[in-house]
């Protein structure tokens, strides 16, 4: 069976890069891209390193409501991805985002949508297999060490910090810790933020610098001894496994799934 998928995004880095992993998978085809820009253009326009004719649309509803198709990726900011999910939803075309920032009452927007609807959905923090292990490892490790920090370093144009995966992270590792105060009781910020957001008394801090792509690392704490799990995204491609198994599996779900370790075997 063929995939015919809608993709929001095709511009940037991470758009670009799954625009090239469709077109090289042989059971997926591009229908049709959503941009903030070039309406009635097509893909090749814009893009002259990619040689598909397909429609640019401007307006997501005008998008949806013509181009037939059973899948839709979101790669672009929470703003924007929000309201593209929400819509694709409503056309009953499936949605697999990995645009990172979404509230947790705007999942459960979408959830409650797409369960009325019966229509499968993945929204992923991060779709690189070794950071869904990785943060399946720091929510093993947090039942036996629960002082832990989050560190997540990413490119200086990222919009949101902490990251998703950062945030994803924390709520597993809620899961299994026990919650404690961590560092000296009387422990004082002579610079405001300098220890960095407070999640269920866990810190995350955050860094934006040119150079990086998606980096991060938990850091345990114990008894004479540390323990620090790390993923480090190195380019774009590292995403588009995750993003393929994805498209595949949204078409057998009913629901929408938050994290991609929920549909790993």
């Amino acid at each position: 069976m063929t995939i015919k998928i809608i993709v929001a995004g095709p511009r940037g880095k991470m758009g670009s890069e799954a625009i090239q992993m469709i077109k090289e998978e042989e059971t997926f085809e591009l229908m049709a891209c959503v941009d903030r820009k070039h309406n009635g253009k097509s893909l090749k326009d814009i893009n002259k390193l990619i040689d598909i004719d397909v429609p640019i649309f401007e307006d997501p509803d005008e998008c949806f409501r013509t181009i037939k198709a059973d899948a839709f990726v979101d790669l672009t900011i929470p703003e924007s991805g929000f309201l593209h999910t929400k819509l694709a939803i409503q056309y009953n075309i499936r949605p697999v985002v990995g645009t990172s920032g979404f509230t947790s009452e705007q999942v459960e927007e979408l959830k409650t949508l797409t369960k009325s609807k019966q229509l499968g959905g993945i929204i992923a923090p991060n779709f690189a297999i070794g950071a869904v292990l990785m943060m399946q490892f720091a929510k093993m490790a947090a039942k036996y060490l629960p002082d832990v920090e989050i560190i997540e370093k990413h490119h200086d144009q990222k919009l949101d910090a902490p990251s998703g995966t950062a945030v994803k992270t924390a709520e597993l590792i809620k899961e299994t810790r026990t919650n404690k105060v961590q560092g000296h009781p009387d422990e004082k910020e002579t610079i405001e933020g300098a220890r960095g957001a407070n999640v269920d008394n866990m810190r995350i801090h955050s860094v934006r610098l040119p150079g990086l792509v998606a980096h991060q690392e938990v850091i345990f704490g114990g008894a004479g001894q540390t323990l620090s799990i790390k993923h480090d995204s190195l380019n774009r491609q590292s995403f588009m496994d995750g993003i393929k198994f994805a498209i595949k599996q949204v078409m057998d779900l009913d629901e929408l799934i938050y994290g991609l370790e929920n549909i790993l075997d």
